[in-house]
């Protein structure tokens, strides 16, 4: 279960970033953001981090987990607020996608933590 979520979590970085760095100007438009390029470096940086995760999936350990919890977390503490005080100026759609969004990386991470094999239950 573990590795499923490092792939889930991995998968939806890669896309995200590979969509953030192949931006279409009328999207860029529409979300405010000025520099398309600053969206293309961030589209690097996410995508970066899903391969690094995907490549974490194929051996988890304690450290991963952490860092994976904790990016999502950071993650979704970052996008929450935002989204929830300009809900009125952001169209309905990309409001609902930020917040599934968020949802969707919180309950990754809290799986993360669930199924992560503590020292007590390998028998250590």
């Amino acid at each position: 279960m573990l590795r499923a979520v490092y792939s889930i979590t991995g998968l939806i970085f890669v896309l995200t970033g590979l969509y953030l760095y192949f931006l279409p100007p009328g999207v860029a438009a529409l979300l405010g953001v000025a520099p398309l390029w600053l969206a293309r470096v961030c589209g690097g940086l996410v995508l970066a981090w899903g391969a690094s995760t995907l490549a974490g999936s194929a051996r988890p350990d304690t450290l991963r987990t952490g860092a994976l919890v904790g990016g999502n977390l950071l993650l979704v503490a970052a996008l929450l607020p935002p989204v929830i005080a300009q809900g009125g100026v952001l169209p309905g759609s990309v409001r609902t996608v930020l917040l599934g969004f968020a949802a969707v990386l919180a309950v990754l991470a809290v799986l993360a933590l669930v199924t992560h094999p503590s020292s007590r239950r390998r028998g250590l």
